[in-house]
């Protein structure tokens, strides 16, 4: 589901909306449906050197001692 970016015509309000299917939004400051829509502009990440794919953020090493939940208690993992 694609993010616009739009400006309402009536009032020159700018938002962002998430867009489901032929859903047809309106202006969130004087609630008119005359809009001109963009494709909004994303950030899209680096490939990690550390493998993880772009989507899931940096790559994360093991958590702090004691957050494996070994039952021998911390510092036993």
């Amino acid at each position: 589901m694609p993010v616009y970016e739009y400006v309402c015509k009536s009032c020159q309000h700018e938002f962002e909306e998430l867009v489901f299917g032929s859903a047809l939004p309106s202006c969130p400051k004087c609630e008119s449906e005359k809009l001109d829509k963009r494709v909004s502009n994303f950030g899209v990440g680096q490939p990690d050197p550390g493998g993880a794919p772009p989507s899931m953020g940096p790559a994360m090493g093991p958590g702090p001692c004691g957050a494996c939940g070994a039952p021998e208690g911390p510092g036993t993992c």
